[in-house]
């Protein structure tokens, strides 16, 4: 039976990845000098999590087979250090995962956006039809355990392609490793200036992404983006391509309905950005054998994923709407959407800057205008997430600056923004929370039943 032992087991596909291995009976350990939740609870219900916290180069031993590399440890990590100097075989996770799928059919969904959608919509489509497939996705979908799933019998995997870098050891993308046989590229928006310093290094990885295809593959892509269009120009002659635009749709009453052939039909997505990534989930359904038809009839079951235009709290006066929204190109979507969506419904937007890349002044002036369809526009940012993260504090001049602005409320304690919050009368109106983190630990349960328990005297 294999040993295998993760270094930076915290991480969240790490973690999953480590859950899943256990469960097809590896024998599996892991090490890291920081797990948090939902890692941390995850890990020690299915008992792996680390006795200590931190790196022991003691467990690393002749008897391990396999050693897997978080993105997370750096080079001179003890434990790593200690596996090069035994010769034990080190992978990264998404070579691991390609070394697990080599006999399997690759379908791999890229994108600066899009991407985790676009794999759900596909994921549902395929379980509607009762197909067994493997996969491999940043947030759980519903009806699936975990977001990992491997098999030495399914003969289909579905691969959410990430675009950072692998390791301390390899500089590549991750989604290089992949080698898909269907590939999709859902959109270029530069949005990782920590990682990428450059908008061209950036543009580069998804050119290298589209010569990694497998030889007369097939690559979907997004014929709207105009960065994907020239990405495309690099494809090898080999590769099929296959375009596709925004389906057709009209909002009806606060509801979307996809344009078909005969009719309309109802759907629980809406916004533009979601009728691209349907568009595109139809194309990879069809190269997986499933007609338009059956599609459709599959698509109007979807209720989408967490933390993607996710309702999280409802009355007969206010929606209250979860995104994972952070960059300037996202927010625009969302908030495009909702607006669309409920045109007649005054917006509250409140935005917590998180995201690692969103924290770098060069790039705050990214943000400008990315809010101007909200009513009532609030920004928070933790001063600790930014000391953790190594950066001075922002003013609330500049972010107002950066947004382009003056009537952006700025907070820097998330008491102090649901205060504000709880001010508010909530006649008819939208509430959208967006933000890559967590708004400090806030509990999204508690607070949305404070919000519908004041929206109900309005009512």
């Amino acid at each position: 039976m294999q040993r295998i032992h993760f270094i930076a087991i915290g991480g969240r596909a790490m973690h999953n990845l480590a859950i899943a291995l256990q469960k097809n009976g590896f024998i599996v350990s892991g090490s890291d000098d920081e797990i948090y939740d939902p890692s941390y609870t995850n890990l020690k219900n299915n008992n792996l999590l680390p006795e200590q916290i931190g790196w022991f180069p003691e467990k690393i031993t002749k008897d391990i087979d396999t050693i897997i590399l978080g993105r997370h440890a750096k080079n001179d990590n003890p434990e790593l250090l200690r596996a090069q100097e035994l010769g034990i075989r080190i992978y990264s996770y998404p070579e691991f995962i390609y070394t697990m799928s080599q006999h399997k059919q690759r379908v791999v969904i890229a994108g600066s956006h899009g991407k985790n959608t676009i794999a759900s919509i596909v994921m549902h489509v395929l379980s509607y039809y009762e197909y067994d497939f493997d996969y491999l996705v940043s947030a759980t979908v519903p009806g699936h355990e975990g977001t990992i799933k491997l098999s030495e019998t399914n003969k289909i995997i579905i691969i959410e392609g990430d675009e950072h870098v692998t390791s301390t050891i390899d500089d590549r993308s991750k989604f290089e490793h992949y080698k898909p046989h269907i590939a999709l590229l859902s959109g270029i928006a530069w949005d990782h200036v920590n990682t990428f310093s450059t908008f061209d290094m950036y543009v580069e990885q998804f050119k290298k992404y589209v010569n990694s295809i497998e030889h007369n593959g097939k690559l979907i892509y997004n014929n709207d983006d105009s960065i994907v269009q020239q990405v495309i120009n690099e494809t090898p002659e080999h590769v099929q391509r296959a375009p596709y635009t925004m389906h057709p749709y009209e909002v009806f009453d606060n509801r979307s309905f996809l344009k078909i052939s005969g009719g309309r039909l109802p759907v629980f997505l809406f916004g533009e950005h979601n009728m691209q990534n349907i568009a595109g989930a139809i194309k990879v359904c069809q190269f997986l054998k499933i007609s338009e038809e059956k599609f459709y009839r599959a698509i109007k079951t979807f209720k989408g994923t967490s933390k993607h235009l996710q309702l999280i709290g409802k009355s007969k006066t206010v929606n209250i709407y979860l995104d994972f929204a952070h960059s300037p190109v996202k927010l625009n979507y969302t908030i495009k959407a909702i607006r669309e969506q409920f045109p007649n419904r005054e917006l509250i937007v409140c935005l917590e800057l998180y995201a690692t890349s969103s924290l770098y002044d060069s790039f705050l002036n990214q943000y400008n205008g990315s809010m101007n369809l909200a009513d009532e526009k609030i920004v928070y940012i933790n001063p600790e997430t930014l000391r953790k993260k190594g950066f001075d504090n922002i003013s609330e001049e500049r972010i107002k600056e950066a947004f382009g602005s003056t009537k952006i409320n700025v907070f820097t304690s998330v008491e102090d923004v649901k205060s504000e919050l709880y001010m508010i009368r909530w006649n008819k109106k939208i509430l959208l929370l967006m933000s890559s983190g967590n708004f400090s630990g806030l509990n999204y349960t508690e607070f949305a039943e404070k919000i519908i328990g004041l929206s109900k005297d309005t009512e």
